[in-house]
């Protein structure tokens, strides 16, 4: 998909229907606070963020926009990345939090969530795909760290436990995140540019807030997309199963799988691949047509 193209081809009214805001959330409010805050600065009906930040932590914070709500899900268990600064409790070589690291937090790992956590607090496990020291500061102390972790991995208890595996104790000082999936930096707008942008769309300049919508057809690029026929679409847009008579090419993907389902630009939504004899794919989210 040309996520630019579908962008340009797009009213600023259906972009707001149906796009996401990737913002630069600062220290400070929740993720609730500031999906909250762009609610109302636009005057939507709904808006939803990717995965809650805490208060302190920054960075890739996406928020979806009305209909693209519903892509919430979808979203979440995806890979998140992110960099900060660890406070180990006493002096320890560099050489020896690295081998802990490798050995015991990184790949599969069990993890329970945070006291403070709003989820059920029962041992779950987490895949760590790297987590290095990129820095050491002058006090010896201080680490700069990186990390690319699986969706609802806490990064802060990540580095408590790393600190009682030390048997020193440890704890973070800085969070940032800089990607959430397939958001990152690069597409990243700090509230400051955001009001500024509603303010000139208020005025009658479009641009500004035009360039910091993405087109929720992005989740085209975090799921494989099949295309089907145009000559079915009123009868799919009800709910109607695909069948393989709907494919343009001939698809294989396992029972289970979801995928996100195009006629041609068109975003008809997300499907689990049922492969029984009657039908291939059943409708977990359809986008109806945007009037």
């Amino acid at each position: 998909m040309d996520i630019e193209r579908i962008k340009y081809q797009k009213t600023i009214a259906e972009l707001l229907e149906f796009g996401i805001i990737n913002i630069d959330k600062s220290s400070g409010p929740t993720s609730f606070n500031v999906s909250d805050f762009v609610k109302k600065k636009l005057n939507l009906r709904k808006t939803s963020h990717f995965g809650t930040l805490d208060p302190k932590v920054t960075g890739v914070l996406p928020v979806a926009l009305n209909r693209a709500c519903k892509l919430t899900g979808f979203f979440l268990g995806e890979n998140k990345e992110y960099v900060g600064i660890m406070r180990l409790h006493e002096e320890v070589e560099l050489e020896k939090i690295k081998k802990i690291i490798k050995e015991k937090f990184t790949g599969k790992i069990k993890q329970t969530p945070p006291v403070k956590s709003r989820v059920k607090r029962q041992e779950r496990e987490r895949e760590i795909i790297y987590f290095e020291i990129l820095e050491q500061s002058e006090n010896k102390k201080d680490y700069l760290f990186r990390t690319e972790v699986q969706g609802g991995t806490y990064i802060r208890k990540l580095i408590d436990d790393l600190g009682k595996e030390l048997d020193i104790g440890a704890h973070m000082l800085e969070l940032r995140r800089i990607r959430a999936g397939i958001f990152n930096e690069n597409s990243i707008v700090n509230l400051y540019d955001f009001e500024k942008a509603v303010d000139e769309y208020e005025k009658g300049n479009e641009e500004n807030l035009r360039k910091i919508i993405i087109p929720a057809e992005i989740i085209s690029e975090a799921y494989q997309v099949i295309q089907i026929k145009k000559d079915d679409l009123k009868k799919i847009f009800t709910g109607k199963p695909i069948h393989k008579e709907d494919l343009i090419n001939e698809e294989k993907f396992d029972k289970g799988e979801i995928v996100c389902v195009f006629s041609e630009e068109k975003f008809v939504g997300m499907y689990k691949i049922t492969n029984s004899k009657t039908e291939f794919a059943k409708a977990e989210f359809v986008m109806q047509e945007i009037k």
